[in-house]
């Protein structure tokens, strides 16, 4: 039986998943993109493509990612900044959760970033 409209726009499908961050003295949700923060990522890396300026871009997946327990956003655009201040271990272990969930590969960001 195929799925209504309203079927697929109230499905609960971005699954979130909690990670351990000890630098944090807890742990944090990550949970998927929606479609548009996704194309804001890819639009992120693209733009940066022809510089091969990727500063900031782990805490810029971290500001999309992680969430509270019901999935809503804990950061904005404007805590990016903020955010690549804090621990380089701590940020990459998140990225590491945020890039599996998200299905991003090798061959995804290479395509995105590659000369």
């Amino acid at each position: 039986m195929a799925l209504t409209k309203d079927q697929i726009l109230g499905a609960a499908d971005l699954t979130k998943e909690e990670v351990e961050v000890p630098e944090w003295n807890g742990s944090v949700f990550v949970r998927m993109l929606t479609a548009k923060e996704r194309d804001v990522l890819e639009s992120f890396w693209l733009a940066r493509k022809e510089s091969g300026n990727f500063t900031n871009a782990r805490a810029q997946i971290v500001s999309l990612t992680v969430c509270d327990e019901d999935g809503n956003r804990l950061f904005t655009e404007e805590d990016v900044e903020a955010l690549s201040g804090k621990s380089a271990a701590a940020l990459q272990k998140v990225y590491n959760v945020a890039m599996r969930l998200n299905r991003f590969t090798k061959k995804d960001v290479e395509e995105l970033t590659k000369n």
